[in-house]
């Protein structure tokens, strides 16, 4: 006779609930259990360290003390923030240059580890120069945050390669990598973006960014750990002819107008987007009649924008997947420039006047510009992945991001040059609200080429047949690198681009 059928029905249900209780508590635990022993523990291991780790709470925490940094040891200018904010990021152009040399060129037999360890070395070399040098020369205190940034980008299209092989090896498990990967991600955000403020109020923006030494010698631990396969008779004489057949892959399918025509939209969608977020940084902590933000407030306030994007995603998931991009993209725009009207009414003071503290209206606007850039940035993606040829989908990939990366650099760029054409300084804001209305205005001019991108279905293929056929063979003979199996992990960066 079993134990319970002596205890009364009440005591039953109770008990069935308890365990129902628990066991919601140790399912993700479980989860994370039979991922590891399907994949091997490294593998998740080294995804929980580069994604939720380096990439999550690393870059959270980078950029709110690379703006301190700029701002109070630097004593930079808000337009001249903005466009070191733009060179910082230059590492993450070139993506598709390092997806390239960890599939074709293999170090002692090795296509992941080598470069794992080399990005973790150049970031913990780099941050702790910086943190520990006293009035450091702004070449050099630049030169050394590009190559920070160049160690997380090298670790992300690693970490990117990984992935996709164990997604080809256990298709059966692609979407339970793609949910470890993007809730690493927003993990970590959070986690970084909550901290960061408290950490620059105690140990100062160098001492925050001496902090990102630990997550880099952590992706040190992943090269040394992860397992993979030895890469035997390794022939370096065809690494050459490898670039060049990659290379001549992605002319060939750039040369086709269903291929370049959005390619062109999205670069100019993000290029006319002008980035002022030095200037409002600015503003919120160093105007006389600002809202005088401290470090905590502004981490909290990334935080919120962070949650932000991870509804945007949610919500184009639930609402807008299966709708056409061009229905999208229209109204994620003409929402996108209406939200720019917040930070107008925040500086202009309107929102004292109705009685609405400062807080609750940037609180706001984070929540929102995130999410409806998210909105705008997620039909982008999907329609990247579809304009890859196959045999060179990875590479393809990375070069269409690194596309938009040239164009959040523009954006920058440009954003910082309005800045200074305004005469917004340290002291000054009082031309900021004509950039915020212009920068709003301008968000408005990608509805105007909207006809660059297909009104097809979303769920239906984009290129023609011939390039969707298999190319194995006739060009890279290694499987080419990987950013189109991580879109969901994209929120570290889709910050930048809001």
């Amino acid at each position: 006779m079993d134990d319970d059928d002596g205890l009364p029905l009440q005591a039953q249900k109770e008990k069935v609930a308890k365990i129902g209780m628990f066991g919601q508590i140790l399912s993700p635990f479980s989860w994370l259990k039979r991922l590891s022993d399907e994949l091997h523990w490294s593998f998740v291991l080294g995804v929980v360290i580069v994604y939720g780790i380096n990439q999550g709470i690393g870059l959270a925490l980078s950029k709110v003390g690379t703006q301190y940094y700029m701002k109070d040891e630097q004593k930079l200018q808000p337009s001249e923030a903005q466009v070191y904010h733009a060179m910082i990021m230059m590492p993450w152009i070139v993506k598709p240059l390092w997806g390239l040399l960890t599939d074709i060129v293999p170090v002692a037999g090795r296509r992941r580890r080598p470069y794992f360890v080399f990005a973790g070395a150049v970031s913990v070399v780099s941050m702790i120069i910086l943190s520990l040098k006293k009035d450091m020369y702004l070449g050099l205190a630049l030169l050394l945050l590009i190559c920070g940034s160049a160690g997380a980008a090298i670790g992300d299209v690693t970490i990117d390669a990984c992935v996709t092989e164990n997604s080809i090896a256990h298709p059966s498990l692609a979407g339970e990598m793609q949910s470890l990967c993007g809730l690493c991600s927003s993990v970590g955000q959070l986690i970084g973006f909550i901290s960061s403020g408290f950490l620059v109020h105690q140990i100062g923006s160098k001492g925050a960014l001496g902090v990102l030494s630990i997550p880099a010698t952590l992706v040190i631990v992943v090269g040394i750990i992860i397992q993979e396969p030895v890469i035997r008779n390794v022939s370096y004489k065809r690494v050459s002819q490898k670039f060049q057949d990659a290379g001549r892959a992605m002319w060939i399918a750039l040369r086709s107008p269903v291929v370049w025509r959005p390619c062109l939209y999205m670069y100019l969608s993000l290029a006319v987007s002008l980035h002022i977020h030095e200037g409002m940084f600015y503003w919120y902590t160093d105007a006389p009649n600002g809202p005088s933000f401290s470090q905590e407030a502004v981490g909290s306030i990334s935080a919120v924008g962070a949650v932000g994007s991870l509804l945007g995603v949610l919500l184009y998931q639930n609402a807008f997947r299966r709708q056409p991009f061009r229905r999208v993209l229209l109204l994620a725009q003409l929402l996108y420039g209406a939200s720019g009207m917040i930070d107008l009414m925040l500086v202009l003071r309107i929102n004292l006047i109705v009685g609405v503290p400062d807080y609750v209206v940037v609180v706001f606007d984070a929540a929102v510009t995130h999410m409806i850039g998210r909105l705008k940035w997620m039909p982008l993606l999907v329609l990247s992945s579809k304009l890859c040829p196959s045999g060179i989908e990875g590479t393809f990939f990375a070069l269409l991001m690194s596309i938009d990366h040239v164009g959040s650099f523009t954006a920058s760029w440009c954003g910082g040059l309005l800045l200074h054409t305004l005469n917004v300084t340290r002291t000054t804001f009082d031309n900021l609200w004509l950039a915020i209305l212009i920068r709003s205005l301008c968000r408005l001019l990608p509805i105007g080429i909207l006809f660059l991108i297909p009104s097809t279905d979303p769920n239906v293929a984009i290129l023609p047949a011939d390039m969707l056929m298999s190319k194995r063979g006739k060009g890279l003979s290694e499987p080419a690198n990987t950013e189109m199996e991580s879109l969901i992990s994209r929120t570290d960066h889709s910050s930048q681009h809001s």
